[in-house]
């Protein structure tokens, strides 16, 4: 209970950090508002009173027959409705400072999520358990420090309105505030039960709703439509989209009926004391132990201060819901990133890349894909890495670009482990393309720029860059040439073909100027042999002096490298030149008849 209690004050803790760090002056505002709000049901409900009171005091000097109000009557109905003003303000003022503080907080949030998702390691996307919480965080706890905000007004607001109740009940009866709380306790309970299983049921959704948006982007993304259409694959999917709606569903109705089925008794309960209070009350104005004025106020007072101490519980409720909620955002923020980077911007020597006796298990997998590979790179050396699919080419490649780390052995370049480089240093060394390389939905400078963040928006360095990777012409004719939209997401976008899209990435490459390592993986996949061709020459007399790691499935670029690296089954099996490796008659002398066959 106590430790309950402890992370319940932390998770208000971080709410109201937030709320503050959104905007002082509003989260101020409300809570002064809320102060003042809270104090108005009591004195309208004691000027209600007074009002009555002394209509009955003038009736009784007048047999019964009112000619006109007091002086003092209408100094009553005009400081009520001048008060009434004043609360009614009061109110869309706040109501006004809560919805801009609404948007305000949703964008904190989303903008600490999004920062912390910006630091994850590759590792942690391909985590189902760690993507799991994102995606609750992204979708559900944007919103809930707000409402645990919310709630602790509500409570606030709510106290101070049930005090000054309890002041002028105080004159009824000392046992009178009794019966108003046992009024409310009923619903609190409904509320307070159901809290915990809404939670589990959320986070028992969150697989199930992914697998839903994951649906909807398959049958409404352009990028998918081609085979979806093609292959009929619509009815299918959507079929799927009702079958896993109609799952989320069963669960959601099964608590949302218990709830209200509950709600309904406790609530019955309720009303039945409320009303217990209610002949009570109009007793004893009949037995004149009160004046009409009082009863008035007593059940003013009993009717709203039911709905305020039932509002105050049922937050009390919520908060334990709300703090699941901000507890899930919680661990999500604090999942621990170990940036294994050091402080090296220089090499010892120029020896270039060398892997001694490296593996790597994927989390969670039991199989290695990569076993005790060695080998070297000197600067300047094109290695061309050839193999099926699965042989763990591209994992090799991620392990060179620190987008995974060894699970055993070492990687050095220049002589200085890779985990001892500073993080800065070896990415500007570093100039890669990746097979399934992002088709940004920006202009195609932007495209190219992605490639050196600190020159994105460098026009003469995309025409540079565009130039190495032979993109330049195609864009220069296009009508905006580099200030063209890609994409046909936003209005005015122009799709790429394959091979356009690939030299888009190609120059994307070439804009870190400095770096001296370029890495291609299927750089060419989407181009006829002859372009490859050109694209390869064009690319090895633009390459002089860099190193250069090659992966393709394409034999006729693959020879030009200076070595070449055969993998099978994460394994290497071969290594050496072009020749070399034909003269063993292995694998790789293997696969390249089989296409050169192919072509004759």
């Amino acid at each position: 209970m106590l430790l309950s209690l402890i992370k319940i004050f932390r998770s208000s803790q971080t709410a109201f950090s937030i709320a503050f760090q959104s905007s002082k002056s509003l989260t101020f505002g409300i809570l002064s508002l809320t102060i003042i709000i809270g104090g108005f049901p009591s004195i309208l409900a004691y000027i209600g009173k007074l009002i009555v009171d002394e209509i009955l005091k003038y009736q009784s000097a007048n047999n019964g027959y009112i000619f006109s109000f007091t002086s003092q009557t209408f100094f009553y109905v005009y400081l009520e409705a001048l008060l009434t003003i004043f609360y009614f303000g009061s109110q869309k003022l706040h109501s006004l400072m809560y919805a801009l503080l609404r948007i305000k907080l949703g964008q904190e949030v989303n903008v600490r999520i999004l920062n912390k998702a910006i630091q994850l390691e590759l590792t942690h996307f391909e985590d189902s358990e760690t993507y799991d919480k994102m995606t609750q965080a992204r979708t559900e706890a944007s919103s809930k420090p707000l409402s645990l905000i919310t709630r602790f007004v509500t409570i606030l607001q709510s106290t101070i309105t049930i005090i000054t109740f309890f002041g002028l009940l105080f004159g009824l009866s000392p046992f009178a505030s009794i019966f108003l709380i046992l009024a409310a306790i009923p619903s609190f309970i409904a509320e307070t039960k159901f809290s915990n299983h809404s939670f589990r049921l959320f986070k028992w959704k969150s697989k199930e709703t992914r697998e839903q948006v994951y649906l909807e982007t398959l049958m409404a993304r352009e990028d998918n439509a081609k085979e979806v259409l093609l292959f009929n694959l619509g009815e299918i999917f959507l079929n799927r989209y009702k079958s896993n709606f109609e799952r989320i569903y069963k669960e959601d109705k099964k608590l949302t009926v218990k709830k209200g089925s509950v709600s309904f008794l406790l609530g019955l309960l309720s009303q039945i004391t409320f009303y217990g209070s209610y002949l009570w009350i109009v007793s004893l104005a009949l037995n004149k132990t009160i004046s009409l004025g009082e009863m008035t106020m007593y059940l003013v007072i009993f009717r709203q201060g039911q709905s305020t101490f039932t509002s105050a519980l049922a937050s009390f409720g919520g908060i334990y819901e709300d703090h699941l909620y901000i507890q899930n955002l919680l661990e999500f923020l604090e999942i621990p990133i170990v940036k294994n980077y050091g402080n090296s911007k220089f090499g010892k020597n120029s020896e270039g890349i060398r892997f001694e006796s490296v593996s790597f298990i994927y989390p969670g997998s039991n199989e290695y894909s990569l076993t005790d590979i060695s080998f070297s790179l000197a600067p300047g050396e094109k290695l061309a890495i050839v193999g099926e699919n699965g042989s763990g080419k591209t994992t090799l490649i991620k392990l060179l670009t620190r987008l995974y780390t060894p699970t055993s052995g070492q990687i050095f370049l220049d002589g200085i482990n890779l985990l001892d480089w500073d993080e800065v240093t070896l990415k500007n060394r570093i100039g890669v393309i990746f097979q399934n390389f992002v088709q940004y939905q920006f202009q195609v400078g932007e495209n190219i720029g992605a490639g050196d963040s600190h020159r994105l928006q460098t026009e003469d360095e995309w025409i540079r860059a565009a130039k190495l990777g032979m993109a330049h012409d195609f864009i220069k004719r296009m009508e905006n040439g580099y200030f063209t939209r890609l994409g046909r997401w936003f209005k005015d976008g122009r799709e790429l073909s394959g091979g356009q899209w690939q030299k888009i990435a190609l120059s994307r490459a070439f804009m870190r100027s400095q770096a001296d390592l370029l890495i291609l993986d299927e750089p060419t996949s989407a181009i006829d042999a002859e372009a490859e061709m050109k694209v390869f020459e064009h690319f090895r007399e633009q390459t002089e002096g860099k190193t250069v790691i090659l992966i393709s499935h394409r034999f006729s670029t693959v020879r030009i490298a200076d070595k070449i690296m055969v993998l099978e089954m994460g394994k290497k099996t071969e290594w050496g030149s072009h020749e070399e490796l034909l003269t063993k008659k292995g694998k790789y002398e293997k696969l390249f008849r089989m296409q050169q066959a192919g072509y004759q």
